[in-house]
């Protein structure tokens, strides 16, 4: 999947050597997938109207459902940007 994921993105972004796929299992059946790029080809990855970003969620999701496993994607932007709680 993480390959699959790298040479998809790495080939839609200008910068490659900023795409970062990382996988982590939460459950048996549960994987969160996070995807960053840098910030300015952020809008690349997601496309206009969300297309590009969305055939990305549907071809993972055919291949969780080849794998009895729920996957979620999500795009990261540059650094991760924390908020603090005050």
């Amino acid at each position: 999947m993480k390959e699959l994921l790298e040479y998809i993105v790495g080939n839609i972004v200008d910068d490659k050597s900023a795409v970062n796929v990382t996988v982590t299992e939460k459950d048996e059946d549960k994987v969160d997938v996070v995807i960053s790029v840098a910030e300015k080809d952020i809008g690349k990855v997601i496309g206009k109207q969300g297309k590009i970003i969305l055939s990305i969620r549907t071809l993972v999701k055919a291949i969780g459902m080849r794998d009895g496993k729920r996957y979620d994607v999500e795009i990261l932007g540059g650094e991760k940007k924390r908020r603090s709680a005050e």
